[in-house]
């Protein structure tokens, strides 16, 4: 099985268990500390407005950061004869809007995400002569991604780093598979007249254990 079927399998799975990889927004319910209202589109967001990236709350990635975000997300889904690669859809800049948003879910993110990929970036500068990871080929890049991309059998000094890879590939997976070429590459076709209505694929059945 390759990678982009197992991020597919896994989305379609974590959607059905109801586990938290979407991409979806969270409304602003509850007060900071200062006692004031966070900052955002509240619980009633003119959904047919368009904001600019920023508009609504101050972005995180500096230039390194989106340098290397951009540059993992291309590692965990490349392109293929589908659909283009995360980094070509610029899953890289939702990463950076999710991590900047002030609502809660994000707010925990965002110390995990902004430490790994610096991690990353110097975990990169130690093995390869200085190198920023976006500036490592596929088999260097895939080595440092060895080493973390699994938060059971990491070792003990990649313990943090397997957790910052684990929810990075979590939201490069939502984002992607909310995007128009995602959702086409997952099978997800969207609001459209059926003659008939043949149910859920036995696939997805299998997955959920009703068949």
């Amino acid at each position: 099985m390759d990678r982009r079927t197992t991020l597919q399998w896994m989305l379609a799975a974590a959607a059905a268990l109801s586990v938290d990889v979407s991409a979806g927004a969270t409304p602003a319910t509850r007060k900071n500390g200062k006692g004031g209202k966070p900052k955002g589109y509240g619980t009633d967001p003119t959904l047919t407005k368009s904001y600019k990236s920023g508009e609504l709350w101050p972005l995180t990635f500096n230039a390194a950061q989106n340098r290397t975000a951009q540059a993992l997300c291309g590692l965990i889904i490349p392109a293929d004869d589908q659909s283009p690669s995360a980094a070509q859809l610029q899953v890289h800049r939702f990463i950076d809007e999710w991590v900047s948003a002030p609502y809660p879910n994000q707010t925990k993110d965002k110390p995990v995400i902004v430490s790994g990929l610096d991690w990353l970036e110097a975990e990169s500068a130690k093995r390869f002569g200085g190198k920023r990871f976006d500036q490592l080929d596929v088999p260097q890049q895939s080595q440092i991604a060895d080493d973390i991309c699994w938060t059971e059998r990491a070792k003990p000094e990649f313990a943090t780093a397997a957790r910052f890879f684990k929810r990075f590939r979590d939201l490069t997976a939502g984002g992607f598979y909310t995007t128009p070429d995602g959702m086409k590459d997952v099978g997800f076709v969207g609001n459209i007249p059926s003659v008939t209505f043949d149910g859920p694929p036995l696939k997805v059945l299998q997955i959920v254990g009703v068949a």
